[in-house]
C-alpha cells in the first residue's frame, strides 16, 4: 500500500505540473539552465547535417544523462537504463552461465534488434550468445557493461528503425552512447547490500574521471575507469523435496538389495537413518542468483585539431571481468556426487574470465566545401570457461574437482567508416542536406575447445563404497562435467564474413515548418546471407512553433548471427521430467547438444541453413511543446519481422536417441538448433513528458512521466520437419518435447509486460537533492509446452535517493532501489528439489531492495 501510494503521489506531481499554463508558470522564479526540459537538448543520432533538438528530431529519442543513470542507484548499465526508459527492460538472467550478460530489450523485441553506437561508431559484439528464459534467439548482443560508466557523458535512444542509416540490424532503433569531454578530476565510491538475500549480499564499486585540455583549438583527453565487485547471492524458496540422503526416486528397496549386496534388513536400517540426517537439511536446493562479479573497466576520449580544418580523434575501452556462478545443488544420493568427493553434495561452480577491448581512430574536418569524417574501429571480446568447484562423474571418484579449462569463446569485429557531408542551397526554406558514405566491416566468431579430460569419451559405474548407503551400485554415472559448458573439438567454430555497405541520406526543407528525409543502404554479406536495400522516409511537420506531427515508414533486413549458424556445444543441465510414480515434476541431470544446421546430426534433425530476417515498420507521433520547459510526445509504431530466428524445443525421445546415437552421441539425451521459427508483428506506443521549473525559494522541480505499450503477435510459424517422423507418421518425439510449442511463441508474445509506466521526480534546493522514481511493470505469462502456463501480475518498482552537498567537491548521497523490497510473484509450483520456478521471469531485477551510499567528490 505504501508503495502504490507513492506512485499514486508522484504521478499526480507529473499531472498537475503538466497542466501549469503559461499565466501561471509566470509566477514561479524562471528555470536556469540546469532546470531547462530535456526537450531542447541537442542530438547527433538519428539525424545528419544540421544539429536538432529533442522536440525538433524527426523520429523519437531519449537522451538520458550520466547524473539520471547515477541517480537510479543501479549498478549494471543496462539496469540502470531501463530504470529510466519505459521502451526498454532489463532481461533478468538468473541461472547458470547466462546470468552475467543481462542485456535491455528494446520495444518487446530481443537486444539483437537494437545497435549500440560509441560516439555514434559501432560497437562489437559480446563472444557469448543469449540463452536466457526472456531471450533463446542465440544472438550475441553486446556487452554494455564492459564499459566504464564514469565516462558517459548521456546516451541517445532513437525509438524507431534506422536500418537505412546506421545499419540493416537497428530494427527497433539506436542506443548511442556519447562519452564525456569534461574538464577536471572527479570519482565517487558505492557501497551497498540486498536487503534480503542468502550468500554475500553486499557491493561496491568505485569510479574516476579526469579531463583535461590539450592545446587551445579544442583538443582535449578525457579517461575514466571504474572498479567494481558484487557478491554472489541467491534467494530462491526452501526446496520441498527433502531426500538428499535417502533412497533416490525411482530405485526400490528390492533393487538396491540386487545391486548392492546388502540385506533387505539392511538397507532399511540405512532408509531409517538417512530420513533422520534429511531432517535436519536447511533446503537450500540452489545458488542461482546473482552471480560474483569481479571487474573493472577502463576508458579514454581524445581530440587534436591538427589543421584548420582537420582534426584528429580517438576512443577506446577495455575492461576484465570475473565471475562465478553458483548452480542447483547435486545431491548425495544422486548419479552426480560420490562420497569420498562431497560427502554432503555440491554446488557446482561456473566460472568465466571475460575480457573485451575496442579502439577507435578518425579523422574529421572540411575538404572542398565537404565535411568528412573518416575512421576504423577494432573490437574483441573474448571468454574463457572454467569451474573452481564440479566433478565429471563419468571419470568416478578420481574425478578432478577444479577444471580450468572447459571452453573458450571470442567475437571480433574490425569496421572502416567513410561519412561525408554538405549543403545545397536548391531554392528551398533550408539547404538539402546530403550525407553518403561506406563501411566495410569484418566479423569473426571463435569458439575453442576446452580439456580433453572434460570431453572424451568416459564411462563409469557405481561400485559398492563409491556412495553411503550404495543406493546407486549398478548405475552409470552423470557422464559430463556438472553444470558447466564444456566444448569439445567438434564443436569448434571459426566463422567469418565480410559485410559490404554504401548509404546516402537527404534531408530537406520544402518550407520552414516541413522536414522530409529519406535514406538508402546497400549491403552486401561475403557469406550468402544476402545483399539488402533499405529504405526509409520520415518527415516532421511543424503546425505550430507548440505542436508538430512526424512519422516514418521503412524497411530492414537482419542477418543471422555468427553465433547462430556457427556455433555448437554439449551442456550439462538439470531438467525437468514427470515421474509418474510420484505424481510430482522432478530434476535430474541430463546432457544437451546444440547443434548446427550444416552437421550431419543437425542434417537428421531436420535443421536448414538460416536465412535473413527481413523487416517493415511504420511510426507516427505528436510532439506538444506548449512551454519552453514542458515537452509532450506520443509516437505509435508497427514493426514486422519475417523469419524470425529462434532455437527450438528440446527434442528427446526414443527417435532421436537413436539418431544421436548413431552418430557417436549416446550419452546425449536432448537436441536443439536454431531455426527461422516464425513470423511476428509488434504494435505499440510511447508516451513521453518532460517538465522542469524553478521553484523559487522553494528550489528546483523536474518531472517525467513516460508510458510504454508493446505488444507482439506470432502471425506464422515453422512445421515441424519432416525429418522428426518415422516413415508410419508417427513421431519421433517423446512425451513432453515440441518442436516449436507454446512456450517458444510464449517467449515472442506474453513474456515481456505489454505495458511500463514511469514516472520520475527530481527536486534540488541548495545543498540538497531528491531523486524518486516508480516503475509500474505490467502483467505477464510464462507459458510451458506442456500448457501449465503460469500468470503473473503487475508490480511496482520504488526507487529513492536524497543527496547532500557538503563541500564544494564533495557529495554524499544515500538511497535504494526497489525500496519496498518487492519480488516476483511465487506464481506456480516451482521445483520441489531446488526451490527454483516460484520467483517466474522478471522484467525487473527480482533480487529485492538494494540499499546503498555514495560518496562522489568533483575537483
Amino acid at each position: 500500500m505504501k508503495n502504490a501510494a507513492l506512485y499514486l503521489a508522484s504521478s499526480a506531481l507529473t499531472a498537475v505540473a503538466l497542466a501549469v499554463s503559461p499565466a501561471s508558470a509566470q509566477s514561479v522564479s524562471p528555470p536556469d539552465d540546469a532546470a531547462a526540459a530535456d526537450a531542447g537538448t541537442i542530438i547527433v543520432t538519428g539525424v545528419r547535417g544540421a544539429p536538432r533538438t529533442i522536440a525538433e528530431s524527426p523520429a523519437p529519442i531519449d537522451v538520458v544523462s550520466a547524473d539520471k543513470l547515477q541517480a537510479t542507484g543501479a549498478a549494471e548499465f543496462g539496469e540502470a537504463l531501463s530504470k529510466l526508459l519505459p521502451s526498454l527492460n532489463f532481461g533478468s538472467t538468473h541461472a547458470g552461465v547466462f546470468s552475467v550478460g543481462r542485456p535491455v530489450t528494446n520495444r518487446g523485441l530481443a537486444p539483437a534488434y537494437t545497435l549500440v553506437l560509441v560516439n555514434g561508431k559501432r560497437r562489437h559484439n559480446g563472444a557469448f550468445l543469449n540463452n536466457s528464459t526472456t531471450d533463446t534467439s542465440g544472438a550475441n548482443p553486446v556487452d554494455v557493461d564492459m564499459i566504464a560508466t564514469s565516462g558517459i557523458d548521456r546516451i541517445e535512444v532513437l525509438k524507431d528503425s534506422a536500418a537505412a542509416q546506421y545499419g540493416t540490424d537497428a530494427i527497433a532503433g539506436v542506443i548511442n552512447i556519447q562519452l564525456a569531454q569534461k574538464e577536471g578530476l572527479s570519482g565517487d565510491f558505492t557501497y551497498g547490500t540486498l536487503y534480503s538475500a542468502n550468500g554475500k549480499p553486499d557491493s561496491w564499486k568505485g569510479t574516476f574521471r579526469y579531463g583535461t585540455k590539450i592545446g587551445d583549438d579544442g583538443g582535449f583527453l578525457t579517461v575514466s575507469g571504474d572498479i567494481r565487485k558484487r557478491g554472489g547471492a541467491w534467494w530462491n524458496l526452501a526446496a520441498t523435496d527433502a531426500n538428499l540422503y535417502g533412497l533416490p526416486s525411482g530405485r526400490t528397496i528390492d533393487q538396491v538389495v540386487a545391486s548392492s549386496g546388502l540385506t533387505r534388513a539392511q538397507v532399511e536400517a540405512n532408509i531409517a537413518d538417512a530420513n533422520a540426517r534429511n531432517a535436519a537439511w536447511n533446503r537450500d536446493g540452489a545458488h542461482n542468483g546473482d552471480p560474483q562479479i569481479k571487474a573493472f573497466n577502463l576508458g579514454y576520449n581524445a581530440q587534436l585539431p591538427v589543421t584548420d580544418n582537420a582534426t584528429l580523434y580517438s576512443f577506446g575501452t577495455y575492461g576484465e571481468r570475473d565471475a562465478q556462478i553458483g548452480n542447483n545443488f547435486r545431491r548425495p544420493n544422486s548419479t552426480a556426487n560420490f562420497t569420498a568427493l562431497f560427502p554432503n553434495g555440491y554446488y557446482p561452480l561456473n566460472n568465466i574470465d571475460e575480457t573485451d577491448f575496442q579502439f577507435v581512430g578518425g579523422l574529421k574536418g572540411t575538404l572542398i566545401g565537404w565535411d568528412y569524417d573518416i575512421s576504423t574501429s577494432f573490437g574483441r571480446n573474448a571468454s574463457r570457461q572454467f569451474s573452481k568447484l564440479s566433478i565429471r562423474p563419468s571419470l568416478g571418484p578420481d574425478s578432478p574437482t577444479t577444471w580450468p579449462n572447459l571452453a573458450n569463446f571470442e567475437f571480433r569485429q574490425w569496421t572502416h567508416n567513410v561519412d561525408l557531408h554538405r549543403e545545397y542551397d536548391i531554392g528551398f526554406a533550408k539547404p538539402l542536406q546530403v550525407s553518403i558514405g561506406g563501411e566495410y566491416r569484418l566479423d569473426r566468431f571463435r569458439t575453442f575447445a576446452g580439456d580433453p579430460l572434460a570431453y572424451q569419451p568416459a564411462t563409469y559405474t557405481f561400485q559398492p563404497g563409491d556412495q553411503q548407503y550404495d543406493w546407486n551400485v549398478g548405475r552409470v554415472a552423470s557422464p559430463v562435467v556438472q553444470g558447466a559448458i564444456v566444448l569439445s573439438p567438434a564443436d569448434e567454430a571459426d566463422i567469418s564474413r565480410k559485410v559490404y555497405a554504401g548509404y546516402i541520406d537527404l534531408g530537406l526543407y520544402p518550407t520552414d515548418a516541413w522536414y522530409i528525409g529519406a535514406a538508402l543502404r546497400a549491403e552486401h554479406y561475403s557469406d550468402g546471407s544476402g545483399s539488402p536495400i533499405g529504405l526509409k522516409l520520415n518527415s516532421r511537420y511543424e503546425i505550430s512553433p507548440a505542436l508538430a506531427i512526424r512519422g516514418t515508414v521503412g524497411t530492414g533486413f537482419r542477418a543471422p548471427s555468427l553465433t547462430q549458424i556457427g556455433y555448437a556445444q554439449t551442456d550439462g543441465r538439470t531438467s525437468s521430467f514427470f515421474n509418474a510414480a510420484t505424481g510430482q515434476t522432478e530434476l535430474r541431470p541430463t546432457v544437451a547438444k546444440l547443434v548446427t544446421a550444416d552437421s550431419n546430426v543437425g542434417q537428421l534433425l531436420g535443421a536448414k541453413p538460416l536465412k535473413a530476417e527481413k523487416t517493415w515498420n511504420a511510426g507516427l507521433g505528436i510532439v506538444f511543446t506548449p512551454l519552453p520547459t514542458l515537452s509532450i510526445t506520443l509516437d505509435g509504431y508497427y514493426i514486422k519481422i519475417k523469419d524470425r530466428i529462434e532455437r527450438t524445443g528440446r527434442l528427446f525421445g526414443t527417435g532421436i536417441s537413436a539418431i544421436l546415437a548413431a552418430n557417436g552421441l549416446s550419452d546425449v539425451e536432448q537436441a536443439e538448433y536454431f531455426i527461422n521459427a516464425a513470423d511476428t508483428e509488434t504494435k505499440g506506443f510511447d508516451l513521453v513528458a518532460d517538465y522542469s521549473t524553478g521553484l523559487g525559494d522553494f528550489g528546483k522541480l523536474g518531472l517525467t512521466f513516460a508510458f510504454n505499450y508493446s505488444k507482439t503477435k506470432v502471425t506464422d510459424i515453422v512445421a515441424t520437419p519432416a525429418q522428426l517422423f518415422a516413415a508410419n507418421g508417427t513421431s519421433l518425439l517423446g512425451a513432453g518435447s515440441v518442436f516449436f510449442g507454446g512456450d517458444k511463441i510464449g517467449e515472442l508474445e506474453v513474456l515481456q509486460p505489454h505495458t511500463k509506466l514511469v514516472s520520475t521526480l527530481n527536486w534540488s534546493k541548495g545543498i540538497f537533492g531528491f531523486s524518486l522514481t516508480n516503475t509500474r511493470y505490467g502483467k505477464y505469462t510464462q507459458r510451458t509446452a506442456a500448457g501449465d502456463d503460469r500468470y503473473f501480475g503487475a508490480k511496482i518498482i520504488t526507487d529513492a535517493s536524497i543527496s547532500a552537498k557538503v563541500t564544494d567537491f564533495a557529495t554524499l548521497s544515500v538511497g535504494a532501489t526497489n525500496l519496498f523490497d518487492v519480488r516476483p510473484e511465487t506464481n506456480g509450483p516451482g521445483n520441489p528439489q531446488t526451490g527454483q520456478g516460484y520467483y517466474g521471469p522478471s522484467p525487473f531485477n527480482p533480487a529485492g531492495g538494494y540499499y546503498y551510499g555514495r560518496i562522489a567528490l568533483a575537483f
